[in-house]
């Protein structure tokens, strides 16, 4: 009430003059208020709504009022064409009035700008304001002559400011307030299954037009379907020091203005645990200290990149596994899911990794990625067709969606690292390319079709431009460039949405289609073909947060293998779909319940394979490295054949949200694990693990310990 009573004397106090008017063909900016003034009044009512707006919004700094201030404060700005406000110049003795004076403008409402001739301009205006206010006197109408002396102090002020401006380019360096625009951005969200399942129910319920299957998605694509920021809140801890905030909700450094942002974060997977199996060690361990950055540069560029220091030694069987898997050159391994490993005190592995992408979206319809990482298509805990489960891998992808449609394709770079085929020193290169079509049938169904080719690089042939258009059907080409040309596999996808609470999904994967091979009933080994089946069941039983999920998979014996092994469908010694290569069938059975920033899981994976008795032996279809040629038979060909194994994997794992906004997490786990061949061999002998784990990891990234 205090201000509003001093009303009369601040409106005195302003004086409003437009630099360079023409009065018979430049027209004033104007104000909602002022559409029904006659051209007359513009001028009036522009300032008049001006000045009503600033008092009634400009609070007197209390440093002001408490040393009796007398003084002046000069602003100068202009409407620009767009209607928007600029402050051009500001001068005041207290930074307190500066920085509340870019309060009030920055809180101006776009109006309609000014127009010269019809067309619209931008208009500078000049307001003094003294302080204090009773000393502001009565503002008389400027005279022709007084105007030009006043457009030459304004010419002045103008040059003074942009001096100014320069000098003080590094001070004006500073962050609005951080609203997360992370979770309205082209950003990927990072793979983690655990992560994926608090908005899977969300992202699905029926008569909603998205597409689930191509991973990752991004946070523009569920954010309208599941609020982030909302989810994010509801776990923040009530932290009154910079510490306390940026440990338990905050990231580290966040900048934000009106046309860029970035966070800075460190990350960590530091674990310690015991595999009661293993008697030549004490302790298995992780070590990961990670760099995180990410931000966007407009409404349009956004950029992730994130740095892995790694040193590690886990349970027996999954380190016999990684070095089983080692490349040429004498390094001792290749860790699963991360790469290659050096030795590290010489019963460790020391394995950096850097995953990073530029994501650009030149329209709604489109999104363009270049990158180093990993893509995984399907909705299921496992992928026939495309996994996470190799190491990252440089790739671009585009994105088109529209309709009902949302078309995917990936263009990959993969290494082939075995001895066999390193050529002076050198890893063999070949490539990937594949699409993924995904159509809504129906508010509740949708099917997908998916094709891939991978070629190598012999003769120089480098990247085939023939696979770069992204609508070509990649089988002909397969045919144009030679049967040696390329490997195709193809694929069929599928969601059926039950209720909002449950839906069911599958793929088929065809590597290899001869039709009298797979209707003849004979078994030929020709019939390399995989299936998946799956069912989601979320606030199962009416639990709040309870998460089931039940899944079958099975591979014939020899998919994803070729005549040609540098063709076959794996990088770095992995498979590009399942973990387990070929020759196998399994049931998954995986429980998740979240209760504020608790979670928990279980998992359970029984399976059946098949592997070779010896690396040299017959070849019954495990292996996708070996070659087709070395099969013992061509028909009678079933799954488990060989070396029959039974495996079971269970886990169970509690953690605790440390940080929502990097999801970190401090967790403890249990990992039990039986595996049972028929026979002993060098590579897959009769063994159990009971390995249990704790640590403090950031979760943007899935482990796969269930070999």
């Amino acid at each position: 009430m205090k201000y509003i009573l001093l009303l009369p004397l601040i409106i005195l106090s302003f004086q409003l003059k437009a630099q360079e008017v023409n009065t018979s063909s430049e027209i004033y900016p104007e104000f909602e208020e002022c559409e029904q003034i006659d051209y007359s009044n513009q001028a009036q009512c522009f300032n008049q709504t001006l000045i009503n707006y600033i008092i009634s919004n400009f609070e007197i700094p209390e440093i002001v009022q408490a040393e009796s201030y007398k003084g002046q404060l000069t602003i100068i700005f202009e409407v620009d064409e767009s209607g928007d406000f600029q402050l051009i110049y500001l001068d005041a003795a207290y930074e307190e009035l500066k920085e509340e004076t870019r309060r009030v403008f920055e809180s101006l409402p776009k109006i309609k700008p000014a127009t010269y001739n019809g067309r619209p301009v931008h208009m500078q205006f000049r307001i003094p304001l003294r302080i204090p206010l009773q000393n502001n006197v009565v503002v008389q109408p400027v005279e022709a002559e007084d105007e030009i002396e006043l457009r030459k102090e304004e010419k002045s002020d103008a040059v003074t400011q942009v001096e100014t401006n320069a000098l003080s380019e590094y001070e004006k360096i500073k962050s609005d307030e951080f609203t997360s625009p992370r979770y309205d951005s082209q950003i990927n969200i990072p793979l983690s299954h655990e992560f994926y399942s608090r908005f899977d129910a969300e992202f699905n319920q029926i008569g909603t037009n998205t597409h689930s299957a191509s991973k990752p998605l991004m946070f523009s694509e569920v954010n309208p379907y599941y609020d982030f920021k909302e989810n994010r809140d509801e776990m923040l801890q009530d932290r009154n020091t910079l510490a306390g905030r940026k440990l338990w909700n905050e990231h580290l450094i966040r900048f934000q203005t009106d046309k860029y942002w970035f966070t800075l974060d460190p990350g960590f997977d530091l674990q310690i645990g015991k595999d009661f199996e293993q008697t030549e060690h004490d302790f298995t361990y992780n070590n990961t200290r990670e760099l995180i950055i990410q931000g966007g540069l407009g409404e349009k560029f956004n950029f992730y990149s994130v740095i892995y220091e790694n040193q590690g030694r886990f349970a027996q069987y999954y380190n016999d596994f990684a070095e089983s898997i080692r490349p040429a050159g004498g390094d001792p391994a290749i860790i699963p899911g991360r790469g290659i490993a050096k030795t590290f005190m010489d019963d460790g592995y020391d394995y950096p990794v850097a995953e990073g992408y530029l994501s650009f979206t030149p329209s709604e319809f489109i999104n363009i990625q270049f990158g180093h990482g990993n893509n995984f298509i399907g909705d299921g805990y496992r992928s026939l067709l495309l996994s996470d489960n190799s190491s990252p891998y440089p790739y671009l992808k585009l994105n088109t969606k529209f309709w009902k449609i949302k078309y995917t394709n990936t263009w990959m770079s993969l290494r082939d690292v075995r001895p066999a085929v390193t050529n002076s020193g050198s890893f063999r290169t070949k490539y990937i390319a594949n699409h993924y079509l995904s159509l809504n049938i129906s508010k509740r169904l949708n099917l997908g079709f998916f094709e891939s080719v991978m070629w190598e690089n012999d003769n120089d042939r480098g990247f085939d431009l023939n696979y770069l258009n992204p609508v070509i059907f990649y089988r002909a080409i397969e045919f144009a460039t030679g049967a040696d040309g390329g490997n195709a596999i193809i694929g069929l996808t599928g969601k059926y949405k039950i209720s909002n609470q449950m839906y069911t999904y599958g793929q088929w994967l065809i590597d290899e289609f001869s039709s009298s091979d797979v209707f003849g009933g004979e078994g030929s080994w020709k019939n390399k073909l995989g299936f998946q089946l799956g069912l989601k069941y979320f606030n199962a039983f009416d639990v709040e947060n309870l998460y089931l999920q039940a899944e079958y998979n099975q591979v014939r014996p020899y998919t994803y293998s070729h005549n040609s092994i540098t063709l076959n469908y794996a990088h770095n010694n992995q498979s590009m779909a399942h973990l387990w290569g070929a020759n196998f069938r399994e049931i998954i059975g995986i429980a998740r319940y979240k209760k504020d920033r608790w979670l928990g899981s279980a998992k359970f994976i029984y399976g059946k394979r098949g592997f070779d008795f010896s690396e040299k032996g017959d070849y019954f279809g495990q292996d996708i490295y070996r070659n087709e040629e070395d099969r013992p038979f061509d028909t009678g060909v079933e799954i488990g054949q060989g070396n029959t194994t039974n495996s079971f994997y269970s886990e169970l794992e509690a953690a605790y949200i440390v940080n929502p906004s990097t999801n970190l997490k401090l967790f403890a786990s249990f990992i039990y694990r039986n595996f049972n061949p028929q026979a002993n061999t060098p590579a897959n002998f009769e063994n159990s693990t009971t390995w249990i784990n704790f640590g403090l990891r950031t979760d943007i990234f899935n482990w796969y310990f269930d070999y």
